[in-house]
């Protein structure tokens, strides 16, 4: 069987042992839970509720705010206890409400089970809207606008990135196999809103027993194949994933529908079934807690507003200090600096590892080796783009391609002098936005 893949990247340690063969386990919401208006990508959600309102579980407590945004619903029944600022794990600053959890779990009525095909399209993306279904795969794209592509747009290809690439990370894996059904309907749902397109899931090599479950699932649905990608990372780059499963490259600066494609990841293809189907919000997330300083690693349900330090209270806490804690994965995730951060949206996971695990070794000189070029699936020249940002030589940044950097972190893992590449070109691209 041929494996489907692309140019250039590498091939780290999976590390997904941990947690790959433990099945979901839903985690009860406790006591307090800090709510942030910003989950996604655009506008802040703007509070419908204000302090000593009671709330249910399931209603929305946020509302879109402006073209790009999404809804913010409540995981518990209980009351507003305040509204304050926060830092997000991904560093931006936004207003969170508080909610004291009453332990009833008392829900909103949600409306009766829907069938989607007597369903209109306007009616599918509104649903999908409501429910404030965003990227789960990190990018916390509000999903609805991406369903919406700009008039004279044409959709023939849609993927379900099933890859999941980044090391330890197995909670898509696990709604593979645990969800197979409702992603397949969810799928189909897509299909309806592009009628003349063809569905792909995309699931890596290392993912056997997902591969086999969807592949059976799928064997008697018309206009949806299942993929098998060679493991490699970053597999499941939006525009790797493209080029692997089409072999059409996405343009600098341009997006997949640009090429006629969308792309969704398997929780939230999940979500628009829920959505659209039982009109159920996403308050919760699958979260993986791996690492080997935890003590029991695990795939988590977690209810939106739970600190990471709770996330790894569930997991036994740490069995050895860690040296490094990431929100997300080692390649792409994001150091953290204390555990009183809320789960959101965008957290695919809570790596914690100890000094075995990493390497801290200080910066020595660029040595011209040119692996960080062989290994940059962007095609892109790595070690120069590190010495322009570091020289604040913006413009000669952008000329050379440094915007079109996807910050996988290929250069960082594989430069024997230990350059901080990625680092130095994402503060790159940030400053040449000003």
């Amino acid at each position: 069987m041929e494996l489907l893949t692309f140019k250039k990247g590498i091939y780290p340690p999976h590390n997904k042992y941990l947690t790959e063969d433990k099945e979901i386990i839903d985690m009860l919401p406790k006591e307090e839970l800090v709510i942030p208006m910003l989950q996604h990508t655009g506008a802040p959600a703007v509070p419908v509720v204000q302090k000593g309102d009671r709330v249910l579980k399931g209603q929305k407590i946020g509302e879109a705010n402006g073209k790009i945004s999404s809804n913010v619903h409540s995981p518990v029944s209980g009351t507003v206890e305040s509204t304050k600022q926060i830092y997000t794990s991904f560093g931006k600053k936004t207003l969170a409400l508080v909610i004291e959890n009453d332990g009833k779990y008392e829900e909103v009525k949600y409306p009766e089970k829907r069938d989607y095909n007597s369903m209109a399209v306007d009616e599918i993306i509104e649903a999908i809207k409501e429910a404030g279904v965003v990227g789960l795969g990190g990018a916390v794209f509000p999903t609805y606008f991406k369903l919406m592509p700009p008039k004279g747009a044409t959709i023939d290809t849609i993927i379900v990135n099933g890859a999941e690439c980044e090391p330890y990370l197995t909670g898509d894996y696990r709604l593979m196999l645990e969800k197979t059904n409702e992603l397949i309907e969810g799928l189909k749902i897509l299909l309806k809103i592009f009628p003349n397109a063809k569905g792909y899931i995309a699931v890596e090599n290392n993912k056997e027993k997902a591969y086999k479950a969807l592949k059976d699932a799928a064997k008697n649905e018309k206009g949806i194949e299942v993929c098998y990608l060679k493991t490699k990372y970053p597999q499941g780059s939006e525009k790797h994933l493209i080029y692997a499963i089409t072999k059409r490259e996405v343009p600098s600066g341009k997006l997949p529908l640009d090429v006629h494609c969308i792309v969704q990841n398997v929780g939230t293809v999940i979500s628009v079934y829920q959505a659209v189907v039982f009109g159920e919000p996403v308050i919760s997330r699958v979260v993986t807690v791996s690492g080997d300083a935890v003590k029991e690693p695990k795939n988590l349900r977690v209810s939106f507003g739970t600190s990471f330090k709770d996330a790894i209270e569930e997991c036994g806490g740490f069995k050895e200090e860690p040296v490094k804690i990431l929100s997300g994965g080692p390649m792409m995730g994001i150091s953290l600096s204390n555990l009183d951060y809320p789960v959101s949206k965008n957290v695919t996971g809570i790596v914690a590892l100890t000094k075995k695990s990493t390497d801290l070794s200080d910066e020595t000189s660029c040595i011209r080796c040119g692996r960080c070029i062989d290994a940059c699936p962007m095609n892109l020249m790595p070690a120069l783009l590190d010495n322009l940002s570091r020289l604040n030589r913006y413009d000669d940044f952008k000329e050379k391609g440094g915007m079109n950097c996807i910050e996988c972190g290929c250069c960082s893992y594989v430069c024997p002098a230990k350059r901080h590449i990625t680092q130095s070109i994402k503060k790159g691209k940030l400053n040449s936005k000003k």
